[in-house]
């Protein structure tokens, strides 16, 4: 790993745009982000939802002051599990031009040791089959295939 000097920070509302970059910035993002200037007004509301959420926490890598990484940790209180909370990862993305540079495991180990904080006793994470390359990193950070996921799309 390279250690990208990074600071891993909650995201700001003048992050939106680079976040929406970097999820549209793969062959399933493309078709399904709005990269405009300026944004839509849905990913302003989105974000503002997210911020008023306690169980939602959207963080941002920043490097030399550009955001260079982000993801979300969703806190899922349950029933299963003999009551267990569980962490989800989502939108987990690192810049382009700036991966292989030990930004995304950065991401990623912030969420886990977040995630044991709060009391969660597993991290899981949904990433789509033609992601290869996604599969493998997490593989190599400790998760192991376990689900079969099913969409349905509105």
């Amino acid at each position: 790993m390279n250690d990208e000097a990074v600071c891993i920070r909650p995201a700001r509302r003048e992050d939106v745009a680079a976040i929406v970059a970097m999820l549209a910035d793969d062959h399933l993002g493309r078709a399904r982000e709005r990269v405009e200037n300026p944004l839509p007004a849905a990913y302003y509301d989105a974000f503002a939802r997210v911020e008023r959420d306690p169980n939602l926490t959207l963080v941002v890598a920043e490097s030399a002051g550009r955001v260079v990484g982000c993801l979300q940790l969703a806190i899922l209180p349950g029933i299963s599990s003999q009551g267990g909370v569980r962490g989800l990862l989502e939108d987990v993305r690192v810049a382009s031009d700036c991966r292989s540079r030990g930004i995304g495991e950065q991401l990623v180990q912030w969420a886990v040791t977040e995630a044991k904080a709060r009391g969660c006793n597993l991290v899981e994470l949904l990433t789509h089959q033609t992601r290869i390359d996604a599969q493998r990193f997490y593989k190599r950070l400790g998760f192991t295939a376990s689900h079969v996921g099913v969409t349905v799309r509105f």
